[in-house]
């Protein structure tokens, strides 16, 4: 018999909904912006500057969009919600970013595990809104990248 072997699982994964991870935010929702204001303000646990590896950002109608690009990093937050506020804020914030579920078509964003890394350089599972495949497809021929993955520096 030989072993079995088990393939590499990618870097972005997608684990139940139940994992209580904390939100990688890179737009409008990060402090100081109006969705922080409309959906986080006391809600939080803790709020940390962080960086997106492997994305880079793009500027849509009055928000940005990250999409997977080697090389390229996004600036943000790491946003952890306040104990008992997490199963309340997961679903609004899906509701926000028109995310329906793993793969749907008709989501605008989709929510992904990835790995964000602190200032100290360590890395932390952190969940995150992608554009969707089909407008990450666009925004790559024809989006307008934002320099830097800074949305707050545009």
């Amino acid at each position: 018999m030989s072993p079995s072997v088990r393939p590499e699982v990618p870097r972005t994964v997608r684990p139940p909904a139940a994992a209580e991870l904390p939100f990688f935010v890179y737009g409008t929702l990060r402090p100081g912006e109006a969705n922080h204001a409309a959906f986080l303000r006391g809600r939080t646990a803790a709020e940390e500057p962080a960086r997106l590896p492997g994305a880079e950002l793009y500027d849509g109608p009055g928000y940005p969009y990250a999409v997977r690009h080697p090389g390229a990093h996004v600036v943000g937050e790491l946003i952890t919600a306040a104990p008992g506020a997490y199963g309340a804020l997961l679903a609004e914030l899906d509701r926000l970013e028109e995310y329906h579920g793993p793969g749907l078509p008709r989501n605008l964003y989709d929510r992904v595990r990835c790995d964000a890394l602190r200032p100290d350089g360590s890395r932390t599972a952190a969940w995150v809104y992608l554009a969707a495949p089909p407008l990450a497809r666009r925004l790559r021929e024809s989006g307008i990248r934002i320099p830097g993955g800074d949305w707050l520096s545009r």
